[in-house]
C-alpha cells in the first residue's frame, strides 16, 4: 500500500541535497540579476540611455539561458555537484575581479553581465539535482522547492541599492563575492549526487532530446513563465524609478515585493499542478498574466495601483513555473538534465526579450506599453498552444507513469 504523498514526502527523496539545490538556485539568482537594481545608478555613472541600460540588464538573462545547454550537458557527463562546484568558482572569480579592478566602461558592465550568467545556468544544475532524488508522485512539491530559490531575486533588490550607496558599487561585487564563497562551502558539504545518476552519453546524442515536438512546447511555454518573471526582476527597478519617480532604494523595494510573491508562490504553483493538473494550472495562469500585463500596457498613472498589478503578474508567472516543471519529469526521464537545459534556457532568452524591450520600447516610443502588450501576446500564444496540446499530453504522460505512478496532467 502506497503512503500518501502528503505524508511521503520527508522520506521519499533526499532533503540535505534538495537543501543544496535550494541555496545554491536561491544565491546564484541573487547574482544573476544583480546588475538590474543596480541599473540606475551605473546609468548615471556612465550616462547610458535607455537602450543600453535595457540591454545591460537583459544581457546577463541572455548569457545564463545560452549557458543553461551547457549546464545541462555537464551535469549528464558529470554529476551535478561538480557542475555546480566548478560553475560556483568561475563567478566567485568573476565578482572578485570586478571588486578589485571596477567598473568603468559600459563595455566592463557588459562583460561582467556575461560572467553574472553562469549564476542563471544554475537552473539546469539545482532543478535536476532535485529531481532525481525524488519519485514522480512528488515532482512539483520537490522541483517547486528547489525552483523557489529564485526568490534570491528578492535579495538583490532590497540589498543593492542601498549598499551601492554606503560602500559603492564595486562594494556590493565584493560583498556579492564572499556570500559565493559561503554558498560553495555549504553546497560542498551538503549536496550528494543522486543514485539514478545517469553515465555518460556520445555528445551526438544530447541533441536528440530537441527531435519530440514536447521539448519544442515546454521551451515556449517556460519562455513566457519563466521569462516573465525574470525579465521584470531585472527591469522593475529601473521601471518603478523611471516611471514613478522612485528613488532607487524605494524602487528596488518595490521590485523585492514583486519578485517575493513570484519567487515564494513557485511551489504553491507545482503543488496545484500536482493535484488539479498541470495543464489546468497552467492554461488559467497565462490567462491570467496576459490580462494583466494588457492593463500595464495601457499605462497606470498611480504608483500602488500599478503595484498590485504586478503582484498579480508576477504571481502568475511564478506559479506557472512550478506547473510546467511538475509537466516535464513525466515527459523526460533519463534525459531531464539535458531537456532542463534547453528549456531553461528558453526560459531565460523569454526574460532577455522582455527585459530589453522594455528598453527599446522606451527609446523609441517613450513609453514602455508596447513591450508589455507583445509579452501578454506570447501568454495568449502560450495558452493556445496547450490547448492544442493538452488532450494528447493527458492520455501519451499518464500511459507513460513512472514506477507505476501516473503524473496528474
Amino acid at each position: 500500500m502506497r503512503v500518501s504523498p502528503d505524508k511521503s514526502f520527508l522520506k521519499a527523496g533526499h532533503l540535505p541535497s534538495l537543501l543544496a539545490a535550494f541555496l545554491y538556485f536561491d544565491m546564484s539568482f541573487t547574482i544573476w540579476v544583480l546588475l538590474g537594481p543596480l541599473a540606475v545608478q551605473i546609468g548615471k555613472l556612465l550616462h547610458l540611455d535607455p537602450a543600453q541600460k535595457g540591454l545591460m540588464i537583459a544581457l546577463p538573462v541572455l548569457s545564463g539561458a545560452l549557458l543553461r545547454i551547457v549546464a545541462g550537458f555537464a551535469v549528464d557527463q558529470f554529476g551535478a555537484r561538480a557542475t555546480a562546484i566548478v560553475a560556483q568558482i568561475i563567478v566567485i572569480l568573476g565578482l572578485g575581479f570586478a571588486w578589485w579592478h571596477g567598473i568603468t566602461s559600459y563595455h566592463e558592465v557588459l562583460a561582467l553581465g556575461l560572467v553574472l550568467g553562469i549564476g542563471g545556468a544554475s537552473f539546469a544544475i539545482a532543478l535536476p539535482l532535485a529531481s532525481r532524488w525524488y519519485p514522480p508522485e512528488h515532482q512539483g512539491t520537490a522541483l517547486g522547492i528547489a525552483g523557489a530559490g529564485n526568490i534570491g531575486t528578492v535579495v538583490t533588490a532590497l540589498a543593492a541599492p542601498s549598499l551601492a550607496i554606503a560602500i559603492g558599487i564595486g562594494g556590493v561585487f565584493g560583498i556579492a563575492a564572499i556570500l559565493m564563497i559561503l554558498t560553495l562551502i555549504g553546497f560542498a558539504l551538503l549536496a550528494r549526487n543522486p543514485p539514478a545518476y545517469k553515465f555518460p552519453q556520445p555528445f551526438g546524442r544530447y541533441f536528440d532530446v530537441l527531435k519530440p515536438a514536447d521539448t519544442w512546447w515546454f521551451m515556449g511555454f517556460y519562455g513566457v513563465t519563466f521569462g516573465g518573471f525574470v525579465g521584470l526582476s531585472a527591469a522593475l527597478t529601473l521601471y518603478f524609478h523611471t516611471v514613478y519617480g522612485l528613488t532607487p532604494v524605494n524602487a528596488g523595494f518595490a521590485t523585492a515585493v514583486c519578485a517575493f510573491v513570484g519567487g515564494s508562490i513557485r511551489p504553491f504553483g507545482g503543488y496545484l499542478a500536482d493535484r488539479l493538473g498541470g495543464v489546468r494550472v497552467l492554461s488559467a495562469l497565462y490567462l491570467l498574466a496576459a490580462a494583466a500585463l494588457i492593463v500595464l500596457s495601457m499605462g497606470i498613472g498611480e504608483f500602488w495601483p500599478a503595484l498590485a498589478v504586478f503582484i498579480v503578474v508576477m504571481a502568475a508567472f511564478g506559479m506557472g513555473d512550478g506547473a510546467v516543471f511538475q509537466l516535464i519529469p513525466a515527459r523526460f526521464g533519463r534525459e531531464i538534465g539535458t531537456a532542463t537545459g534547453f528549456v531553461g534556457m528558453a526560459g531565460g532568452v523569454g526574460g532577455f526579450y522582455l527585459a530589453s524591450s522594455l528598453g527599446v520600447s522606451k527609446q523609441l516610443t517613450g513609453s514602455y506599453g508596447a513591450g508589455f502588450l507583445i509579452f501578454a501576446g506570447l501568454a495568449l500564444l502560450a495558452f493556445g498552444g496547450l490547448s492544442i496540446v493538452k488532450r494528447r499530453w493527458r492520455a501519451d504522460f499518464t500511459a507513460a507513469a513512472i514506477d507505476g505512478v501516473p503524473v496528474r496532467v
